[in-house]
């Protein structure tokens, strides 16, 4: 935000991606937040319960007993109109599931961070992206910053988006564990002037859930009207993408900013063939980027920001430029099309029957937290140049940097 330093109550901070969204709880008024420790999320937890202790933030901050108690927790806070915050990862975000369904299924604009871990068996808790994934087909809104600064645009973005009424559909922030939840960057934070006039009150309207309007909440429908009631899921999934416009435009223009909503973009101006993906992964791609432009390769980046709403749009017009794409999945989809990640088909799937549709070839890199080094993003760069020469299709997924 270019004039955040200058305006009465902005802030320049050494902040991690966690910190970053205990101050998003602070300037978004969140008025309930649930905790249980998992890493790589507990961070969060620590430093909103020290903002809480310090009076910094005025929130009622409930430990729960379980990863599913504090999700339903929040929940029904938010049926009752509190704005709400709460988080988990790996196998804890799973461990709530139930809940996790049932507050896309009740319409509840749920905020929740998920630092991305690998899930259980083996135990580790480096980053994959399978665990935020598993509610894209489940109502949730998903994005993926790269940066602490860009939590701060998907923080706030999520909150607007999440509480309009023609949405009411949860979000997942999701922050790769460890090199953006523990990673700490020089982050300038918005006054709380500037996201008052972006953000405002939470207001359920007819739906709020009071002695003084009594509704139904969690009616039991059976055959009778699941199928209206996912109809309108749906057509609430349909608007976020109308909404997420809307909002960006607000976004930019109250904080003086100038960021693509869907996706980001990096040296693909002249660019023959470009990578794809997700989260954290572009500071590896970027630098090895650079580095291949020295040599004359014509490579670059594209990175998308939101996965729920998809852009499709967005990327049919800005993929179909190129010659080739890779796509770099931080994930798995066993038995999938292809056997590639989940990217790598969305992707597919997003881009089949444009115009000048490219060539794609997928691959699997940096499960468990495992470094993506620059050989690896040159290997891949390569590949897809070699796939682009040829003019004929690479439907081999290549698993990167595998041992043995």
């Amino acid at each position: 935000m270019a004039t955040a330093v200058e305006e009465k109550g902005a802030s320049v901070e050494l902040l991690t991606g966690s910190e970053v969204m205990a101050h998003i709880c602070r300037l978004a008024d969140v008025d309930v937040i649930t905790a249980y420790p998992i890493r790589p999320y507990d961070t969060v937890m620590q430093y909103v319960s020290r903002m809480i202790a310090n009076g910094e933030l005025d929130a009622d901050y409930i430990p729960a007993e379980s990863e599913h108690g504090q999700f339903e927790i929040v929940k029904h806070a938010s049926a009752c109109g509190a704005r709400v915050f709460t988080g988990s990862s790996g196998v804890g975000w799973l461990y709530a599931m139930e809940p996790l369904a049932v507050t896309a299924g009740l319409r509840i604009p749920m905020v929740a961070l998920v630092g991305c871990r690998a899930l259980d068996d083996p135990g580790a808790f480096g980053t994959e992206h399978n665990d935020a994934l598993l509610v894209r087909d489940l109502g949730w809104m998903i994005n993926f910053p790269d940066t602490p600064q860009e939590s701060v645009e998907m923080g706030l973005m999520a909150y607007r988006v999440a509480e309009d009424p023609r949405v009411f559909l949860p979000c997942a922030i999701a922050m790769d564990g460890a090199f953006l939840t523990h990673s700490q960057a020089i982050v300038h934070l918005p006054s709380q002037e500037r996201v008052n006039e972006f953000l405002p009150p939470y207001d359920r309207g007819d739906l709020l859930l009071h002695p003084d309007n009594p509704i139904t909440i969690a009616p039991q429908a059976n055959e009778d009207w699941l199928m209206e009631i996912r109809r309108q899921s749906s057509e609430a999934a349909k608007n976020a993408y109308t909404v997420l416009k809307e909002v960006h435009k607000d976004y930019c223009r109250i904080f003086d900013d100038d960021v693509n909503p869907f996706i980001d973009e990096y040296m693909t101006d002249d660019a023959d063939i470009v990578l794809c993906g997700m989260g954290t992964m572009s500071l590896p791609v970027k630098v090895a980027i650079r580095e291949m432009r020295k040599d004359g390769k014509k490579v670059g980046w594209v990175r998308l920001k939101w996965v729920r709403p998809f852009p499709t749009d967005e990327l049919r017009a800005s993929l179909s430029r190129f010659k080739a794409v890779g796509v770099i999945d931080r994930d798995y989809s066993y038995g999938s099309p292809f056997h590639g990640g989940i990217l790598f088909n969305e992707i597919k799937a997003a881009l089949y029957g444009s115009d000048n549709q490219p060539l794609m070839k997928g691959f699997v890199c940096g499960l468990g937290g495992r470094e993506v080094l620059l050989k690896d993003v040159q290997s891949m760069a390569d590949q897809v140049n070699a796939m682009a020469d040829s003019g004929k299709p690479d439907n081999e997924v290549t698993w990167m940097g595998v041992r043995g």
